[in-house]
């Protein structure tokens, strides 16, 4: 077993050269590769997805690239491809490619949320937590810390405000493998350093992500002939609450038009859909207050998305009231409940508290990264007690999925974005 864990501790080493350079057509893209000193040495990436996946991290550092009249994102963002030694406050296991891609997908998601303390926990590339509060940076964190306190174990936590010891606190009462912010109060930082093998990286761009959110960077796909798929990247078109497109349609010459959304509603689906930019389609998101209560990620139908996320948010609810009431996990009682009568009538009341609150879920909207192709998705999220809905539109059944949200008592409200937000 010792020999298995070594792979994980052994650093590979990386053959790549020291520049690489894109031509499309006369324009050049410059990227040199990114190392850093630690512990005496010259070290890159630690591994890539997996550890016997030699990687390496190119910074952009040359480029003026404009496409169909579209000027392209730059260097000197100052983001995670530019991170210096400076930067890496702690470098703990130092970083490899996942570590990076998690904190990377976060920025991609904060470029968009730049109004409030927000604060996003990612693992394996999708959010499993995310919250922005007007109350400041800690009550986010907690907040999205509790959304998912199963998939947060191990994660990246990305912050878009200066970090500060409350946020800190909160921060090192759970187990994590990387923290990142534009900057750290020195007391704070002192408190994440107890945490030896956390890396603790300052990204000073996390400031300027608001002033590029309508730039695009080249995003490449490479195929497995190797091959590659260029496109533009993916530009989030719903900024503010009269972006959204209002929920009509037509069939057979019948006009169908849904309830439109309250200022509440308008905010937490403005937040739901930042966040939907950075999760892996097909997906469905459930947001509160400002909070994630339901992540649906990467299922093949939408159906699928929407029993994904409610069966997960009733899960993650469950093991929220056993880890406030008896400071265990859902899953450790569970197991103690096999052989103790007490614990088994614990665990029974959560499992009825949790049905009764229908895993937290009434009273939250939706987000949908493609339109809804038959109302039953839609139902579902009713049955749930959600308020409003929003999604693509542009489904021959458009008409019928509005039909199921004016069918509802109450009413629960739709709206268009008209974009879709797959990301694959």
């Amino acid at each position: 077993m010792s020999d298995l864990k070594n792979m994980y501790k052994t650093l590979q080493q990386d053959p790549f050269p020291e520049e690489m350079t894109l031509k499309l057509g006369e324009q050049e893209m410059v990227f040199r590769k990114r190392t850093w000193e630690i512990d005496g040495e010259t070290k890159g990436l630690r591994y890539g997805e997996n550890p016997d996946q030699p990687a390496a991290l190119f910074e952009l550092k040359e480029s003026e690239l404009e496409v169909g009249g579209v000027r392209f994102r730059g260097p000197g963002m100052k983001l995670v491809s530019a991170l210096t030694e400076e930067n890496m406050l702690q470098a703990g296991k130092h970083p490899g490619k996942t570590n990076l891609t998690d904190v990377d997908n976060a920025l991609n998601i904060l470029q968009y949320l730049s109004a409030k303390p927000a604060a996003l926990i990612l693992k394996h590339n999708n959010p499993c937590g995310a919250a922005w509060a007007d109350e400041g940076l800690a009550t986010a964190m907690k907040r999205a810390f509790d959304a998912d306190r199963i998939a947060a174990f191990g994660g990246a936590v990305v912050v878009n405000r200066t970090l500060d010891m409350a946020t800190a606190e909160v921060i090192n009462s759970a187990y994590f493998e990387v923290v990142a912010a534009p900057n750290f109060e020195a007391d704070a930082l002192e408190e994440l350093k107890k945490r030896k093998n956390l890396r603790i990286l300052q990204i000073p761009g996390i400031n300027d992500l608001e002033q590029v959110i309508q730039q695009p960077f080249l995003d490449i796909k490479s195929l497995t002939d190797g091959g590659m798929v260029l496109q533009f990247s993916f530009r989030n078109a719903i900024l503010k609450a009269e972006d959204f497109i209002p929920g009509t349609a037509e069939k057979d010459g019948n006009a169908y038009t849904a309830r439109k959304l309250s200022t509440k509603e308008a905010d937490d689906l403005l937040f739901a859909w930042a966040v939907e930019a950075g999760v892996t389609s097909n997906s469905v998101l459930f947001v509160k207050n400002g909070v994630t209560t339901a992540i649906g990620t990467g299922e093949q139908d939408r159906v699928g998305c929407v029993q994904l996320a409610i069966s997960k948010a009733y899960t993650k609810y469950a093991d929220l009231l056993a880890f406030n009431e008896l400071g265990k996990s859902l899953f450790e009682i569970k197991l103690a409940a096999k052989n103790d009568p007490e614990m088994a009538a614990k665990l029974e009341a959560i499992e009825a508290k949790t049905k009764e609150d229908r895993g937290g879920l009434p009273g939250s909207v939706v987000v949908s990264d493609g339109f809804f192709p038959f109302r039953d998705g839609v139902d579902l999220c009713i049955d749930e007690g959600v308020s409003a809905i929003a999604q693509p539109g542009g489904s021959i059944r458009d008409f019928e999925v509005i039909q199921a949200v004016n069918e509802a008592t109450p009413q629960v409200a739709m709206v268009f974005t008209g974009q879709r937000s797959f990301k694959h």
